[in-house]
C-alpha cells in the first residue's frame, strides 16, 4: 500500500514497469545525467490530468476515455478562455494503488488544476479522497457509485461526475423490466467486492419488488469466480423472467455463456459495464442494458459527433468515449466561466453550470451531490451490436 511510484519519482528516481513480468524497476539517474524536473506551469497555462486504465483488464474502456479526452482538447485547440491547456495522462491499470500514486504525481509534481478520471467506482472512490484532501477538482466520466461524490453522508465538493449514479441505473432497469418487458420474476447476481456491481443489484432488487415483481434468487460472487454453474443451475430450475447481472463486459460474458449453456431462457439485463465492443455478442443476444449514451441515438448532435470521432480515430465511439468527451468539455467550460486556474473557482463554476449541451444528453445542471441531471438510454443486444431502444428520464418515465 506504499505509494512507491509517487515517492520514488518525487525523489528523482527512475520508475519503470514491465507489464510482461509484473515487475517494477527503480533506479537512480546515471551519474552526471541531467535532471528533468517538471516545470511549474506558466500563468497562462492550465494542466489537466487524465487517469484511466490504459493497460490491464479494462484497457478498452481506458483507450476510449483517452480518445474522448483528446478529442475534446483538440476541438478546443487546447485553449479554455485565455488559458492554454496541457494534458498529462496517467495509466492506473485498474488498480487503486496505481491510481492514488498517479494522482499524487499529477497534483504534487505536475501541478494540475483538475483531473478527469477514473473509469470504475472501485478505483475512483480512493481517487476522490485524494482530490478532496488536496483541493483539486476531479470529474469522473463513468464511475457511478454514490460514494464517489459523497463520503459517509458528506459531500465531496471537489468531485463531480458526467454519468448517472448506480441507484438510477438499477431503478431504471427494474422499471423497464416491469413496465416494458412485463416481467414478474427476476434473479440477480452481483460481485460482492465491486461497489459498482453491488450498488446496481441492490437498487434493482428494491425497485423490482416495490413495483410488484418477485426476486427469486439474489446471490453474490467474488471477482475471481470462473464457474457459476451451481447458482445458474438453480436459476434455470426456477425459470425467472429476468436474469439481472450488472458487471463489466468480460465477467458478464462468462455468466451469459454458462447460463445459456444450462438452458436459461430468461431475458438478460445489466448496466453500462456491458457497453463494450468486446462483449460476447452471441451469448448476450437479446439482452438489455442501461447506459449513458448511444451512438445510434437519432439526435443530430449525436450523429455529427459520431462522424467526427470516426474521422479522427477510425472507429465507432462507445459510451466511455462519449462521457470522457463530455466530462472534459464540462471541465473546459467551467475553466472558461471561472476565468481562473484556481480549483476552487473552477469547482464553483461547475456546480453552478446550467443547460450544458453534452453529447450524452442536455445537462440541466448538477445536483447537490455533483451528479448531472439528464436522460438515460436503454439498449438491446441484437444482430451483433447494441441497438438503441429508448431514452428514459430517471424517476419520470419515458
Amino acid at each position: 500500500m506504499v505509494p512507491l511510484r509517487a515517492i520514488s519519482e518525487l525523489l528523482g528516481l527512475n520508475v519503470q514497469w514491465d507489464a510482461t513480468t509484473n515487475t517494477v524497476y527503480i533506479s537512480s539517474p546515471a551519474a552526471g545525467a541531467p535532471q528533468k524536473p517538471v516545470p511549474v506551469p506558466a500563468q497562462d497555462v492550465i494542466r489537466i490530468g487524465l487517469i484511466a486504465p490504459l493497460t490491464g483488464d479494462l484497457k478498452t474502456y481506458g483507450q476510449s476515455v483517452k480518445n474522448g479526452f483528446a478529442l475534446a482538447l483538440e476541438e478546443k485547440k487546447y485553449r479554455a478562455g485565455t488559458f492554454k491547456l496541457e494534458g498529462v495522462i496517467v495509466d492506473d491499470r485498474n488498480n487503486a494503488t496505481e491510481a492514488v500514486n498517479g494522482a499524487m504525481k499529477l497534483i504534487k509534481q505536475d501541478r494540475v488544476s483538475a483531473i478527469v478520471g477514473s473509469v470504475t467506482s472501485l478505483i475512483t472512490i480512493p481517487l476522490a479522497t485524494v482530490a478532496q484532501e488536496n483541493g483539486v477538482l476531479l470529474i469522473t466520466p463513468t464511475a457511478t457509485n454514490p460514494r464517489v461524490t459523497v463520503d459517509n453522508g458528506r459531500r465531496r465538493d471537489c468531485v463531480f461526475r458526467a454519468c448517472f449514479v448506480d441507484p438510477l441505473q438499477g431503478t431504471a432497469a427494474a422499471t423497464f423490466a416491469l413496465d416494458k418487458l412485463k416481467a414478474g420474476t427476476a434473479a440477480v447476481l452481483y460481485d460482492r467486492g465491486n461497489a459498482y456491481s453491488a450498488g446496481l443489484a441492490q437498487k434493482f432488487k428494491e425497485a423490482f419488488e416495490k413495483g410488484g415483481g418477485r426476486v427469486t434468487v439474489y446471490e453474490a460472487y467474488v471477482s475471481s469466480n470462473e464457474d457459476f454453474t451451481p447458482v445458474l443451475k438453480d436459476i434455470a430450475r426456477q425459470k425467472p423472467s429476468i436474469l439481472y447481472f450488472p458487471d463489466y463486459y468480460f465477467k458478464a460474458g462468462q455468466i451469459g455463456r454458462q447460463g445459456r449453456a444450462l438452458g436459461i431462457a430468461a431475458t438478460f439485463m445489466g448496466g453500462d459495464g456491458w457497453d463494450s465492443p468486446d462483449i460476447d455478442w452471441q451469448a448476450m443476444k437479446g439482452g438489455y442494458f442501461t447506459t449513458h449514451w448511444s451512438s445510434s441515438d437519432p439526435r443530430p448532435e449525436v450523429r455529427e459527433w459520431v462522424n467526427r470521432y470516426k474521422a479522427r480515430f477510425g472507429a465507432e465511439p462507445d459510451m466511455f468515449a462519449a462521457l470522457a468527451y463530455d466530462a472534459t468539455r464540462i471541465l473546459l467550460q467551467a475553466i472558461e466561466t471561472a476565468a481562473s486556474r484556481d480549483p476552487a473557482a473552477i469547482k464553483e463554476a461547475m456546480q453552478n453550470m446550467k443547460e450544458f449541451p453534452a453529447v450524452s444528453g442536455m445537462i440541466s445542471g448538477f445536483d447537490l451531490d455533483g451528479n448531472p441531471v439528464k436522460a438515460m438510454a436503454v439498449m438491446q443486444i441484437k444482430d451483433g451490436k447494441a441497438v438503441f431502444v429508448t431514452n428514459v428520464m430517471p424517476g419520470k418515465g419515458e
